[in-house]
């Protein structure tokens, strides 16, 4: 596949640049809400629920706003209460129902999703008192938080696949993803706390866009001069006419429009938006039916 760098400016509303910045609370949200859609759809009476998709609806429309989002994130534990205080609730009125499997797994997941959450939101609080920072992060910490990312995608999945990173532990419905992360100073890696997204959002791409079986490498790099990110698929590809244009906000590709996905598709632009932020370059090969190379070089 032949590397196509990526140049453009993004052309961004006030609104759509917020929501980039609170593009990993949006994400998890998303699947707060269809979480709770799942569970509702399983339940004889659902009228409890309400006030859980209220709440969840209200913040995602407000994420647009800067100050607004922010506020939000500062009153998770808000959110939280209103949300499986109305699940509990509504389980309490539907007997039986309350007690299938599904309607167990699909709790467990909304409050792993709230873990989550919370995660993201002291993520999103610190960085906003330092924005733009290159900060030593603990590789054995990092490694840690994408495997819990990829393990909570796994549970959202709710038993129609597994992520493993051992080829000879995989069934044929499993994903193998590889994760390296490397630096000069050994047990850190210096950069800044948002290409946490960034990485996340790229193996949340290749997951999305690669069927289950199918195999995910990615890696993070510091030689004490650059910085290096590689997410690499065997997915669905871009079409070749496309590459340049899938950074840009709400696009997506055409062989991809019909592809059912809980996100709200605009990762790549995240992950261009943060690479030209930071000064450095972006690189994609793509084809289709072959798999996507999504590479970022950042100086320091």
């Amino acid at each position: 596949m032949i590397e196509t760098e990526i140049t453009h400016d993004l052309t961004l509303s006030t609104e759509q640049t917020s929501l980039l910045h609170m593009h990993s609370f949006l994400n998890v949200l998303a699947v707060l809400d269809g979480t709770v859609f799942l569970l509702g759809d399983r339940l004889t009476d659902d009228a409890g629920l309400e006030p859980a998709a209220i709440a969840i609806t209200t913040v995602i429309d407000d994420l647009e706003n800067a100050e607004r989002a922010l506020d939000h994130a500062r009153e998770v534990d808000a959110l939280e209460a209103t949300v499986m205080g109305a699940i509990e609730a509504t389980l309490e009125v539907n007997g039986d129902a309350a007690q299938a499997d599904e309607v167990r797994e699909l709790v467990e997941v909304a409050r792993t999703v709230f873990e989550v959450i919370h995660v993201r939101v002291r993520e999103l609080l610190a960085r906003q008192q330092q924005p733009d920072e290159w900060l030593a992060h603990s590789i054995a910490q990092l490694d840690q938080n994408f495997r819990d990312f990829l393990a909570a995608v796994e549970q959202n999945a709710r038993g129609r696949y597994r992520i493993v990173n051992n080829i000879a532990a995989a069934e044929p419905t499993d994903y193998v993803v590889h994760l390296d992360i490397e630096s000069v100073d050994g047990d850190t890696i210096t950069m800044p706390g948002v290409l946490q997204d960034v990485l996340r959002d790229l193996l949340a791409n290749a997951r999305k866009y690669t069927d289950p079986g199918g195999e995910i490498t990615a890696g993070l790099f510091d030689d004490g001069h650059k910085l290096r990110i590689v997410v690499e698929d065997k997915g669905l590809g871009i079409p070749e006419e496309e590459i340049e244009q899938v950074v840009d906000y709400g696009h997506r590709a055409q062989n991809a429009l019909n592809k059912p996905t809980m996100g709200d598709g605009f990762g790549l632009t995240k992950a261009y938006f943060v690479t030209r932020q930071f000064g450095g370059r972006m690189w994609i090969a793509s084809q289709v039916d072959v798999g996507t190379r999504v590479r970022i070089e950042i100086e320091h």
